[in-house]
């Protein structure tokens, strides 16, 4: 058997080896590619056996695809070698050639030397100068290389198949999510309209906790801007009443003996004790220190605090304003925040009022409607008002007049539907300082000087935005405040000092 005939047997059967799963290593190594042929195999038929498997996910295709791109970058260096081996080959022939030719031109013949043969050990003749065949070049196998070239690129293709399948199936899966969800949100929806279109048939839409409330259709910044709008007008109606009339002073007299020095008999009694005992205490506490009081608004003489406080989403914020007045007493401005007779002067929230208990000379029971600031709800209070004087424990110290209001019950005035109540513990505190006037001159309004401490605890009795609370306790305080010590001042200008 020759040596053509035995390598072409060779040949075939690593082919039918590689076809049939067989193929080793020893062959893969010889045909210097990093894959053999029954991988190559395998992967063209991927489309039909283990690729399409469950659990083949993209990454492991992508994985995939990545190995046949390094076996594939191999191969095409692996066959630019042997393209290159050839060119050389070509190129040594040629060469050859040409210097036979320059040879037989130099010496010319019929007949070629018998020295262009060597004799092979058969006896016959092999030409010296036979091109070389590009089968033995570095010992490339070109044949098996391009088989296995195809079936790397045809594994290639039957990945790249299979991930654009993979993501297909997962787009159609994501889209089939994304409707469902959709479907969700337009169920939602309508229900959320019919739900509210029941609601405005009910009887109490338009009631206070539908306007006011946590699930209130307008939002924060809406609320603000209404609650502000409507305080606007308020101040407008009032500053065009004030220039339509003129007040007469209505100062009811203290009655002899000084009454308000003691406490009145009756069963409030020691809740007002109490109560008094506490202002006194804590009210005319410094706002330093640990108490966190935090100054919100100094106008002049005239400082704002507030401490932050929250209890159940509803804002309870402590106020506390401290205020010097020229030309009034303590007296003076107790009396008139206290006496129920001059409320509506000066109270420019109250829509009306009226007194529910007389306890005392100097202790009421007061029942009183605020003005309402859509889309808040209205407000009502039932509190008690006590007016006292503290006389000082100290020859140096002044006396101190102080007016407390704080809530109670009352059977004359339950809570209603109409409004919503709220609770408060307010407090006037009140101390005259007097500065002596020069020689044997009396005392003047100019030599007076009114040092106010005002404390108010309010407890909204409903829930509104913190924000707006803050907001307009920010506004309206002060404003109050000022507004209060001028009627004061404007009412006792020209009168004897009541101290």
């Amino acid at each position: 058997m020759d040596a053509g005939y035995k390598y072409g047997q060779d040949e075939k059967v690593s082919h039918i080896r590689a076809e049939s799963g067989y193929g080793s290593e020893t062959s893969l190594r010889r045909h210097g590619s990093m894959l053999s042929l029954t991988s190559a195999a395998s992967a063209l038929s991927a489309t039909s056996t283990s690729s399409f498997k469950k659990g083949h996910r993209l990454r492991e295709k992508l994985a995939e695809m990545e190995t046949f791109r390094d076996i594939l970058c191999r191969q095409v260096d692996t066959l630019q070698k042997y393209f290159d081996s050839c060119a050389d080959a070509v190129s040594k022939d040629e060469f050859q050639r040409d210097r036979v030719e320059e040879d037989e031109d130099d010496f010319p013949t019929t007949t070629r030397p018998e020295s262009e043969y060597s004799h092979n050990n058969n006896g016959s003749k092999e030409k010296l100068f036979s091109p070389a065949s590009p089968k033995g070049i570095n010992g490339i196998d070109f044949k098996g290389e391009a088989i296995t070239f195809k079936a790397t690129t045809a594994g290639i293709l039957s990945t790249l198949s299979h991930c654009i399948e993979l993501m297909v199936k997962r787009e159609e899966s994501w889209q089939k999510r994304l409707d469902k969800e959709l479907e969700k949100r337009r169920r939602a929806e309508d229900a959320y309209k019919s739900a509210m279109h029941e609601l405005k048939k009910k009887s109490h839409y338009g009631g206070p906790d539908y306007e006011e409330g946590p699930n209130s259709l307008i939002n924060e910044d809406e609320f603000f801007d209404a609650v502000e709008a409507a305080l606007d007008r308020q101040d407008k109606m009032e500053e065009q009443c004030q220039s339509e009339k003129v007040r007469i002073p209505r100062l009811t007299p203290v009655p002899p003996g000084d009454v308000y020095a003691t406490p009145g008999i009756h069963r409030f009694a020691n809740k007002v004790e109490e109560m008094v005992q506490n202002h006194m205490t804590y009210s005319l506490q410094d706002v330093g220190g640990d108490a966190n009081w935090q100054l919100v608004i100094e106008e002049g003489e005239m400082k704002v605090y507030r401490r932050e406080v929250e209890e159940n989403g509803i804002v309870l914020d402590p106020l506390k304003a401290t205020h010097v007045v020229k030309g009034v007493t303590g007296h003076e401005v107790c009396h008139y925040f206290w006496d129920t007779a001059v409320r509506m002067d000066w109270e420019t929230t109250i829509e009306n009022f009226n007194v529910v208990e007389t306890l005392s000379d100097n202790a009421t029971i007061v029942y009183q409607t605020h003005k309402r600031v859509w889309p808040a709800s209205q407000r009502d209070v039932l509190y008690l008002s006590a007016i006292r004087k503290i006389l000082a424990t100290n020859e140096n110290d002044p006396d101190t007049w102080l007016v407390c209001n704080f809530s109670v019950d009352h059977d004359k005035a339950p809570p209603t539907n109409r409004c919503v109540r709220a609770k408060i513990n307010v407090a006037m505190i009140c101390q005259t300082l007097v500065s002596p006037p020069e020689g044997d001159k009396e005392i003047s309004r100019e030599n007076i000087l009114c040092k106010i401490t005002y404390v108010a605890n309010v407890n909204p009795g409903g829930w509104a935005p913190a924000s707006v609370l803050r907001a307009v306790a920010k506004r309206e305080y002060p404003k109050f405040l000022k507004r209060f010590t001028s009627y004061v001042q404007e009412k006792t200008a020209g009168k004897p000092i009541l101290f």
